[in-house]
């Protein structure tokens, strides 16, 4: 920074200007929380719940091409191959590991398993097919999450380790959270809309 002519001190920093128009929603229009949950189960089903949001939020008001578009060659990363990958995410967690059921993949395969991004094209029956799914697993884990007896309840990874779903529920926020910083960028980058 350099200093001022006028004082010799440093300028200041040039301030932003700030707008709600390139912004989600206005922070009173927001459907999340903010906060100020007072018991563990509740901050981390809200936070979850949360963080589903956010990915919505980002998707709003886009059609097939754009929830396609990639992010830069060669990456697949498209926001309608994150969809497609959080209801793979949804479903391997809640269904398989703490529910138990042997439920096949939605879209990865043994000869591709990156199907969830590969698969993920600008065809309005593929995106809705794909909400239709992500909407279902996370209809199943919030069932799976109320349904249980306390966040010690367990379930076992393909390899055999066990995972309390009080673990689950963070690694959820944590993989929506990394996702949803992919889908900032995708979204900008598609009409510049920022933040939240």
């Amino acid at each position: 920074m350099a200093d001022s002519p006028a004082t010799g001190k440093p300028d200041a920093p040039p301030a932003h200007s700030f707008a709600w128009s390139n912004m989600f929603v206005h922070p009173d229009e927001d459907p999340r929380s903010e906060g100020g949950f007072d018991d563990e189960r509740t901050v981390l089903v809200e936070y979850l719940r949360d963080q589903r949001l956010t990915l919505q939020l980002k998707c709003a008001n886009l059609d097939a091409e754009q929830m396609a578009r990639r992010a830069v060659p060669p990456s697949t990363l498209s926001l309608l191959g994150l969809v497609r990958h959080m209801a793979e995410v949804e479903r391997g967690w809640f269904r398989r590991v703490i529910a138990g059921e042997d439920s096949p993949a939605v879209y990865r395969t043994e000869n591709d398993r990156d199907a969830d991004f590969n698969g993920a094209v600008a065809d309005p029956e593929v995106v809705a097919e794909a909400w239709r799914n992500w909407r279902t697993e996370v209809e199943f884990a919030e069932q799976v999450v109320e349904r249980a007896s306390d966040l010690g309840v367990t379930g076992r990874k393909r390899n055999g380790e066990v995972i309390s779903l009080r673990e689950l529920l963070v690694h959820m926020i944590e993989e929506y959270a990394r996702h949803n910083g992919h889908a900032d960028l995708l979204r900008e980058l598609i009409d510049g809309r920022v933040g939240q």
